[in-house]
């Protein structure tokens, strides 16, 4: 005994809404998503950085940073570090003393001269004994002044020396912090603006995205839409580009599209065929 079957056809404009959807589902899934316009981009390093780089690597590394500091320092030590700081006007300060002295010694001299004529004693062994021992006190007194002199420039000098030795002694030390902070400074700077290019990158991204899958959403809403005429019941579609997606997430929501689309158009063409 033959068995009968039958089925409730649905009416013909929603087999022809789910005609159409398939005809358009072929036609969008025949050719494949150009990918490379939503492709991840990572944005280069801002010059900032790449001076930071530059500066970590040539400048602010190892004895380099402070060999200058450290050889400079060096020329300000040892005999002859002193003679730099000595002050060119010193010989003639030394000369113009020496001078006023010597000038003094021989009014000295003159007076010892008018006393022994005063005494009666001019050109005897008295005087001369008088001018020698004067003149041999202000030879030595003269010796000691000049010697004096020099060793007041002198330690004046290797003064300011070992001061100029120590400055550049600190600055060999602080140099490579100094270089730090720059190098610290100009990365900040740099990683800012590298972010900056990068949401920008990221922003681009997105919207050529959301672009690219535009048809897709519609179809998705559009198979909402006839699934629910269909079958009577509201439906509700949700969207598949989620902010930031993954690439297996937006994989798979675009199958997720396709079999449901094709799903339902099976189902419609096995019923009619049953029919």
């Amino acid at each position: 005994m033959a068995v009968s079957e039958s089925r409730a056809l649905p009416p013909q404009y929603v087999e022809d809404l789910q005609r159409d959807l398939g005809t358009q589902l072929t036609a969008l899934t025949a050719a494949p998503l150009d990918t490379s316009k939503f492709a991840p981009q990572v944005a280069g390093q801002d010059q900032a950085q790449q001076d930071a780089y530059t500066m970590a690597t040539t400048q602010g590394q190892g004895i380099g940073a402070f060999q200058p500091y450290v050889s400079q320092a060096g020329a300000y030590s040892g005999p002859q570090g002193y003679q730099g700081f000595m002050s060119p006007y010193q010989q003639d300060v030394i000369d113009a003393t020496l001078a006023e002295y010597d000038s003094q010694t021989a009014a000295g001299l003159t007076g010892i001269g008018q006393n022994a004529a005063m005494s009666g004693n001019l050109g005897g062994g008295r005087e001369g004994v008088m001018r020698a021992q004067y003149q041999n006190k202000s030879d030595m007194n003269r010796a000691l002044l000049q010697s004096g002199l020099l060793q007041q420039g002198f330690t004046q000098a290797n003064q300011l020396a070992n001061q100029a030795f120590g400055q550049q002694q600190s600055l060999a030390q602080q140099v490579p912090g100094l270089y730090g902070q720059d190098i610290g400074t100009l990365r900040s700077a740099g990683a800012g603006q590298q972010g900056q290019t990068q949401a920008g990158l990221d922003a681009l991204r997105e919207q050529n995205r959301l672009a690219a899958y535009e048809p897709y959403e519609r179809l998705g809403f559009q198979q909402t839409g006839v699934a629910s005429i269909a079958s009577g019941a509201p439906g509700q579609y949700q969207s598949m580009v989620q902010p930031n997606p993954t690439p297996l997430q937006n994989a798979l929501g675009i199958a997720s599209v396709g079999g449901g689309l094709m799903g339902n158009y099976g189902d419609y063409l096995r019923g009619v065929k049953t029919t």
